[in-house]
């Protein structure tokens, strides 16, 4: 993919995710391989106004081609991510208060879902009865740190829609523009629906003391 198409697809995409809530004040950072390597969103901007400027175009290692802007502090993650996932093309990283509030008060290192009808508008799931896992991993302003336990936990178990970080959000990947915006919509719904059904637990279980 060509770098302007590409930050064309992430304009468009940011307009979208700030309109659902996801990426609050300057939260969030988004990208897409292209042929030279991949573009990046600036630190600092709100996601729904960004234009051509607000990007950065880097090369396969990480190294910056292109744009005066001051890069992400989470560039790595994007550039791990695409390294491990070889099909991946787009990541979109957003920071909702379902996924924010889930990635604090799940116990372990994964959500689990299963149960949900909508977990089959993600890739490779057919059935609500399958598990869907989501990986959390603790939140840490060392971000070549944190991507090395991403890449140690893909070594044993294949990422493969996204990860959650504590306490921060959700990364979620996709093979293209429009598979991307499918799985960040399917999880940002599964999140919500999981967030209240913990929500009804707690008070039934007030209730019934």
């Amino acid at each position: 993919m060509q770098n302007n198409t590409a930050i064309s697809q992430l304009i468009e995409a940011g307009k979208w995710v700030s309109q659902k809530g996801w990426v609050p004040a300057t939260g969030g950072n988004f990208s897409a391989r292209t042929s030279t390597g991949f573009v990046v969103t600036a630190s600092g901007h709100d996601k729904g106004s960004l234009t051509q400027e607000h990007f950065l175009q880097l090369d396969h290692q990480g190294e910056r081609l292109a744009g005066a802007v001051k890069p992400s502090a989470e560039t790595q993650l994007h550039l791990s991510l695409y390294q491990l996932i070889p099909d991946a093309h787009c990541v979109l990283h957003t920071h909702s208060v379902a996924a924010t509030v889930l990635s604090q008060i799940t116990q372990g290192h994964q959500l689990d879902l299963t149960g949900y009808e909508m977990q089959k508008a993600l890739s490779g799931f057919t059935s609500h009865l399958e598990t869907l896992s989501i990986p959390i991993f603790d939140n840490d302003q060392d971000i070549d740190r944190l991507s090395l336990l991403v890449s140690d936990h893909h070594l044993h178990t294949p990422i493969e829609h996204g990860v959650l970080i504590r306490g921060h959000g959700l990364y979620a990947v996709g093979r293209n523009i429009d598979e991307v915006r499918r799985h960040l919509e399917a999880l940002e719904f599964l999140f919500s629906c999981e967030l209240e059904r913990l929500k009804i637990i707690g008070i039934q279980a007030g209730v019934t003391k």
